[in-house]
């Protein structure tokens, strides 16, 4: 099945982020929320992707997919296995990283891209781009851990923590789609505790910078 075909898997699905959003005012923050899942340590072996699409404050579309991890970094480990469930079996007709890479970039388009711990998640895409020798996307985001940092007083900063101070309830941590939904509901929160309209005044008001995902030169 198509990342595309995936998407209408749940089009009118009330998630708690959802239902979150429409007891709070909204802010007028638009960006892209993304998580991927690995099935080893290297960076390119992506098996799973999740986007929340946020306009003025409000989810306005969500995706998941498997992908199909490139050649030379296909193994899944027992430890990745463990940890968010997904199998060899699962992503066998899965599409490669080059196959979904289309529906990524046209999924976040022009919005800045968010993830909590976003140089994991933004070096999962430089360095599965260079590894399938695909064109790297011009993102920018903003990670929400440091957001997080800057924004509630708690002892740890991981998601789910991080998710709660911001009024997000329990969610399947580890898996891509609640994980991107948790993360948005940290920049949401972020944004209207700051007074931000956007993610560049977020950013400001929290010391941070929006940065720019670079690619990985190649070797020739």
């Amino acid at each position: 099945m198509s990342p595309s075909a995936l998407r209408s898997e749940f089009p009118d699905a009330r998630t708690a982020l959802s239902v979150a959003c429409e007891m709070l005012d909204a802010v007028p923050v638009d960006f892209v929320a993304l998580d991927f899942e690995t099935a080893n340590s290297h960076a390119s072996s992506a098996c799973s992707v999740g986007l929340v699409r946020v306009r003025d404050g409000r989810v306005e579309d969500r995706a998941r997919w498997l992908i199909n991890p490139p050649a030379g970094h296909a193994e899944f480990l027992p430890f990745n296995i463990k940890i968010h469930g997904i199998t060899p079996e699962m992503v066998l007709h899965a599409p490669g990283w080059a196959e979904q890479l289309p529906d990524l970039r046209e999924f976040i388009g022009d919005d800045i891209a968010v993830a909590h711990n976003a140089g994991f998640d933004m070096g999962v895409i430089r360095t599965a781009c260079a590894e399938t020798v695909t064109p790297t996307p011009k993102l920018r985001y903003l990670c929400s851990v440091q957001v997080s940092r800057k924004t509630y007083d708690i002892a740890s900063h991981r998601l789910p923590l991080a998710a709660a101070a911001a009024g997000f309830g329990e969610f399947s941590h580890h898996e891509a789609l609640a994980d991107a939904e948790a993360c948005a509901a940290i920049i949401i929160d972020a944004a209207r505790r700051h007074g931000a309209a956007d993610l560049p005044a977020l950013a400001k008001a929290t010391g941070l910078r929006v940065q720019q995902l670079k690619a990985i030169p190649l070797k020739l």
